[in-house]
């Protein structure tokens, strides 16, 4: 805990462009947070190597994400906002953990094996072992809570036994996390392929909605969504894509899906379609707007790279200090 408030750790990867998905399943939850909880929310880009990156474009994209945080709400002088890339201690954690790791834990999980059938030709040691970063992202705060999707608590599962094994053999160490619990965020799919999450790696253009997407690309996305040739709007897992079409509409409004049924009794997809789209501009409207105020001020931005950087290589110094004199690295001299 830090001042009485738990602590909570979520990040990015500063890969791609951000999705309606990840604004209104993730990132909109995380701004109601930070009173309840100590935040840290790492851009991390330190995961995004795994696969190659254009140096400059990994570069913009992980500043352009770090300001998105900023613009959608989250306030840097109450949230941590910081490139995992600018504390080592991440990096020196997780190779003290990768030698508490097993390689049959690693082996297990899931994500691995997706990603490596996709990268196929650059399988390589950093992707076997980024389960260990994300553990070490999570303990190097004394994380209480994780905000998680199904695809990632295995990796917290495993956070969780890494904690336990360490405690057991060197005492109380690290706080063992738990998943968050909280208002869950609208699950948010992909508008070609209703079967599937929204996702900045859709090879479809058509199947995202991106958070800087202007007002006529997302009304075009929107009138393309497959839907399906029953023609009554209902909300049912049978109509998979008018249901994803209902969830977005009442994510933006704050309408429950019900309510949103209600009021297109008796209309047509061609007339949720276009209310859909305008609702997703009018929620996009202000965070765009707010990110290009934000982008135009270098030094604001500058400064709070720096001090939330500097406040979580603090933090993270901390725990990595009590790490080092518990297996016997010899002290710093200071």
């Amino acid at each position: 805990m830090i001042d009485g408030k738990k602590v909570l750790f979520s990040g990015m990867q500063a890969t791609g462009n951000l999705t309606l998905g990840n604004y209104l399943g993730a990132l909109k939850n995380w701004v109601a947070l930070s009173d309840e909880y100590e935040c840290f929310y790492s851009v991390v880009d330190m995961h995004s190597i795994t696969v190659r990156q254009d140096p400059a474009t990994l570069r913009k994209r992980a500043r352009s994400l770090l300001t998105l945080y900023i613009a959608a709400g989250l306030d840097p002088k109450k949230n941590c906002i910081y490139y995992q890339s600018h504390v080592s201690a991440h990096a020196e954690l997780a190779w003290v953990l990768n030698c508490y790791t097993y390689m049959g834990e690693l082996n297990r999980m899931t994500q691995f094996k997706d990603k490596a059938a996709k990268h196929a030709d650059n399988i390589n040691a950093g992707l076997f072992t980024y389960p260990v970063l994300m553990a070490a992202d999570i303990l190097l705060y004394q994380a209480d809570v994780v905000p998680v999707g199904i695809d990632q608590m295995q990796h917290l599962e495993l956070t969780r036994n890494l904690a336990e094994r360490f405690n057991n053999l060197y005492g109380e160490v690290f706080t063992i996390p738990e998943a968050y619990i909280g208002k869950v965020g609208a699950k948010i799919m992909s508008l070609q392929d209703p079967s599937k999450k929204m996702s900045k790696s859709d090879e479809n253009p058509n199947g995202s909605i991106y958070l800087m997407d202007d007002p006529d690309t997302i009304m075009r996305k929107c009138r393309r969504a497959v839907t399906d040739s029953e023609g009554c709007i209902r909300y049912t897992d049978r109509q998979p894509g008018l249901k994803n079409l209902i969830d977005i509409y009442s994510a933006c409004t704050g309408k429950t899906p019900e309510e949103t049924v209600r009021e297109f009794d008796g209309k047509g997809y061609g007339d949720l379609k276009p209310a859909v789209g305008e609702a997703v501009i009018s929620v996009l409207k202000p965070l765009q707007e707010e990110y290009a105020r934000l982008s135009k001020d270098k030094a604001y931005l500058d400064s709070i790279i720096k001090e939330n950087g500097e406040k979580a290589g603090y933090y993270a110094g901390k725990t990595l200090r009590k790490v080092h004199r518990k297996i016997g690295f010899p002290d710093r001299i200071r």
